[in-house]
């Protein structure tokens, strides 16, 4: 179908099993939304239902059907951990709610232990598989080859799940979580998975709002750890934000960094500098819903008239169970 244009869509939830990953008795569902962003637990949600009389945690699935013009299709838009807090009683009639979690739920349930550590040469992948055990879905990763440079240990308060986002920005990997609640783990792509424009894939509406926050991007940036520091800095004649076209210098930095594989200290300095300098432009905009468009994926934009062109990273979405699942999304970037 083309999701460019308009299309009915309704919306139902299921029960998962654990066990299979399979769904289950259906739950009707009333209204709902569902957030996706880069940190923490990725993903939350929550959905109106009525009758509901099973209170129990479970695992849900929440479905998308669409129709148009003779085609459609069947999507999964979330799946996770769900629980009913809150139920409005009107006689005979019942309205809950379905308060989700994102599969990381289990993972960041769990402390690590006091002195937890993982040995120089352990297998980046392994590690993961590990510390993400009580997920029940399916982990995928793009390669195993990675191992760790140095020895890492778990800080006060570290869970399961802070200490795979401790690994993964000293890999420069990021993690997604597709709706069926299976998870991925690669490289970051720089290469558009969509493209919204006002002469093709128009679906953006007209209410944009762009923002040009040039005050929290560094031109510096210092990485430290039990090896030593490394400090890079931004001398780009080309570079708008580099330290002599911006007459000042603006410093971020990181301390106990973990390393992997071949890359040194200066190497994670000069390459978390240029992903700071990466929010030169914030816009925020409503749209269509379209499928495999998801947190951390690159999008292509052409609306010049609202200011707005360029390649832009997605970072957060909010998708609303109703009309064409009208998703509200920020995403950063260097317009061109």
């Amino acid at each position: 179908m083309d999701w460019s244009t308009g299309y009915s869509a309704s919306f139902y939830a299921v029960e998962v099993n654990q066990n299979t990953w399979s769904d289950g008795g259906r739950i009707e569902i009333t209204s709902g939304t569902i957030n996706r962003t880069t940190d923490s637990l990725r993903e939350s949600a929550n959905f109106g239902c009525v009758n509901l009389t099973d209170k129990s945690e479970k695992w849900v699935r929440v479905y998308m059907d669409t129709s148009q013009s003779g085609t459609g299709a069947h999507t999964a838009l979330f799946t996770g951990l769900a629980i009913s807090p809150e139920d409005n009683i009107q006689g005979n009639y019942t309205s809950n709610t379905l308060q989700c979690y994102s599969v990381l739920k289990p993972a960041d349930d769990m402390l690590l232990e006091r002195g937890w550590y993982a040995d120089a040469r352990t297998s980046f992948s392994k590690l993961i598989r590990q510390l993400l055990e009580p997920i029940p879905s399916r982990i995928e990763f793009e390669s195993e080859a990675a191992v760790l440079k140095t020895d890492i240990v778990a800080e006060a308060g570290e869970t399961r799940l802070t200490m795979v986002d401790r690994l993964l920005s000293s890999a420069n990997w990021i993690m997604r979580i597709d709706g069926y609640g299976n998870i991925r783990i690669g490289s970051i792509s720089t290469l558009p998975v969509a493209t919204f424009g006002s002469l093709e894939y128009d679906i953006i509406e007209n209410d944009v709002t762009v923002t040009k926050d040039w005050y929290s991007c560094p031109n510096v940036f210092m990485a430290s750890n039990d090896t030593g520091t490394a400090v890079a800095k931004d001398y780009d004649v080309n570079s708008p934000l580099s330290i002599q076209n911006r007459g000042r210098e603006v410093w971020m930095g990181e301390t106990g960094v973990t390393l992997l594989g071949n890359e040194t200290l200066q190497d994670y300095a000069n390459r978390r500098l240029k992903e700071e300098q990466q929010c030169i432009v914030t816009a925020s905009y409503n749209r269509r819903y379209v499928p495999n468009v998801y947190p951390f994926d690159t999008v292509s934009i052409r609306y010049p008239a609202q200011g707005l062109v360029g390649d832009f990273i997605v970072a957060s979405q909010s998708i609303s169970l109703g009309y064409n699942a009208r998703t509200s999304e920020k995403v950063t970037g260097v317009a061109s």
